[in-house]
């Protein structure tokens, strides 16, 4: 590619969170621009937003379906190559598929859809369009995450036998949706965040991380959801077992009542031979323990690293490589890929290596799945999809 990608964001105006840091990431490897936005609901704000980020005023679009109508009758050497979404859950599915029946690549928040059916025709629609659908699941970027799941794929622990993770935070720890809290509306409304609260927001990802680390897939399932604060809508809190297609047992636990965790999100894998343990907020460590062989620190920017952490890693050691980084290795590696596409070459491992539809997928099957599970006296529960 002599140029850079063209991109268009539906919602992420100035009021909200999550669109400023796509950006960030999507610009950090001068792969990506950013050339027309629906960027809120309201006129006012999508405007004003437009204007902050420099976008062409006729470019600022005052929804999704005008700005995938008009950007598709551009010029080839004008239109955008994908659209980013980052609204709410319940309004992903109409832009997604909108945005891939005209032609677009697309990038979408998780969880990909309102409902498992929605993430299915999802699914169908990149089946038959032959475009790519990357799903930011950010913890999966990380280099040491990389590196722990090489390792295991490379069988230095052996067979797989338990995995832990657990996703820990405080912040709803009270109804602060009642308090003026826009991020905890929404997500704890269940016509805008779907059938669960907490472990739709975060379990999604702690499922993703289980599954990406180990290699497995989650065969069964035995949840506990509940909600703590009184007066909430969806869960806040969930403890599930699992287990996974080669008979290894698991525990996933996600929280947003843990009254003083930030974003503690923490995974422990364990084989015949030994395990390793990960944690979000601190990143550049990866710890190895041996069954009868003094532990090991791995640590990012070392020699040592597998060639799929070090093409995810982008300063030397000892330099912090955080969240930032690794939400910009997934749009890295996207943007990689439909470059590819675009000169008619094929996309390297590397290049493939982010979450896509079929992640989506079983993402939206985990969430009804646990609720169907959390809401039974059956004790275990076959994961359907």
């Amino acid at each position: 590619m002599k140029r850079k990608l063209r991109m268009g964001m539906v919602g992420g105006g100035k009021d909200a969170f999550i669109g400023a840091v796509h950006r960030i990431a999507a610009n950090i490897d001068g792969q990506i621009e950013l050339c027309c936005g629906a960027l809120s609901v309201h006129p006012d704000v999508a405007k004003e937003s437009g204007k902050m980020l420099f976008l062409p005023e006729d470019r600022t679009y005052l929804n999704f379906e005008e700005m995938i109508r008009k950007e598709s009758q551009l010029p080839a050497d004008q239109r955008i190559d994908f659209v980013t979404i980052v609204t709410p859950n319940f309004a992903h599915f109409a832009p997604a598929m909108m945005a891939l029946e005209h032609g677009f690549n697309v990038v979408i928040e998780k969880p990909i859809a309102l409902s498992l059916d929605e993430a299915k025709q999802l699914q169908q629609k990149v089946e038959e369009t032959g475009l790519i659908l990357c799903l930011t699941h950010t913890y999966s970027g990380y280099p040491m995450v990389k590196q722990a799941r090489q390792m295991v794929k490379e069988g230095k622990l052996g067979v797989i036998r338990k995995v832990v993770v657990e996703y820990p935070q405080g912040w709803l720890s009270t109804l602060t949706e009642r308090e003026g809290n826009a991020q905890a509306a929404w997500r704890t409304d269940p016509s805008k965040s779907g059938k669960s609260g907490c472990m739709g927001d975060i379990g999604t990802h702690a499922a993703q991380l289980a599954e990406y680390i180990s290699g497995l897939k989650i065969s069964k399932l035995c949840a506990d959801l509940n909600i703590v604060v009184p007066g909430r809508a969806l869960d806040d809190d969930g403890n599930v077992l699992l287990k996974f297609d080669n008979g290894a047992n698991g525990i996933l636990m996600a929280s947003q009542i843990a009254a003083g965790e930030e974003n503690a999100l923490k995974i422990r894998i364990y084989g015949e031979k030994g395990g390793m343990e990960w944690h979000q907020m601190e990143p550049n460590t990866l710890l190895v323990k041996w069954l009868n062989e003094p532990a090991q620190v791995y640590r990012v920017g070392q020699a040592y690293m597998s060639d799929i952490a070090k093409h995810n890693t982008r300063v030397p050691g000892g330099h912090p490589e955080g969240y930032l980084e690794a939400f910009a290795n997934i749009y890295r590696n996207f943007a990689l890929t439909v470059a590819a596409k675009l000169e008619g070459s094929t996309p390297t491992e590397a290049m493939l290596d982010f979450p896509r539809v079929e992640d989506g997928v079983r993402g939206m099957a985990f969430i009804e799945n646990v609720v169907a599970s959390g809401q039974s006296d059956q004790k275990w529960f076959d994961f359907k999809i």
